[in-house]
């Protein structure tokens, strides 16, 4: 019986320290390494997250820029991440809970469905930025369509006005769209931004030749096009 004891106790001293260990940083992590955009699904609540290969209690250390825990209360609690995991990328609490659980759903593009909060996106900051848009290159006359529709002409100038630059909306513009009293727009992170007097600003990104798609993607597609 005491040889059994003996026996049991050898195999759990060795067999702890094991368990304890904190993850090795593969090939697969390491592509991760370095600051990338999380945002949730409309883009209009974004922050930065940045990766690193220092270790944590429960994995390795990610760091969110300032503000990231207003918009997202969520990542207070973030401790740590792992990956891969079952293919995923986990960021976790420090009990080592999973908080947030991303999947690659393209190449540099991660999402997490997470409960209460919605549809969660992690973005290589770099690769999301695209080329350089300048305001100076938006401006002038752009035509608000829903499919083949227009909806409104609206004049987009490089003048400044508060802490945007000014928009003209010319006559004719359709009733829903003229009582948002848009006046102002600007160029935000590589996405266009038009801002109403009343309401949510409205924003797009580049998907073709002078063609703006206004994200989220919906059912009915609007889109700025050059005139």
């Amino acid at each position: 019986m005491a040889s059994l004891l003996l026996i049991f106790l050898a195999i759990f001293c060795f067999a702890s320290p094991a368990r304890a260990q904190t993850p090795v940083l593969s090939d697969q992590a390491k592509a991760l390494l370095g600051t990338w955009e999380f945002s949730n699904a409309s883009k209009d609540r974004r922050c930065t997250a940045t990766f690193s290969r220092d270790k944590t209690a429960v994995g390795f250390e990610v760091e969110f820029d300032a503000g990231c825990g207003d918009l997202f209360p969520l990542v207070r609690d973030v401790t740590g991440w792992i990956y891969p995991d079952n293919d995923l990328l986990r960021l976790l609490n420090a009990q080592g809970r999973t908080l947030m659980e991303f999947s690659e759903v393209e190449d540099g593009i991660y999402e997490a469905p997470t409960p209460g909060v919605g549809v969660l996106f992690l973005q290589n900051a770099a690769a999301g930025a695209g080329p350089e848009v300048t305001a100076q290159q938006v401006a002038g006359t752009w035509a608000l369509a829903r499919g083949n529709a227009v909806l409104c002409t609206l004049m987009l100038t490089p003048n400044a006005v508060k802490d945007s630059l000014a928009l003209t909306v010319q006559p004719g513009c359709d009733g829903a769209i003229a009582k948002l009293g848009f006046a102002q727009w600007r160029i935000d992170r590589g996405e266009l931004v038009l801002v109403p007097s009343r309401g949510t600003a409205w924003r797009f990104e580049l998907t073709g030749a002078d063609v703006w798609s206004r994200v989220p993607a919906t059912a009915e597609r609007l889109t700025l096009v050059r005139q």
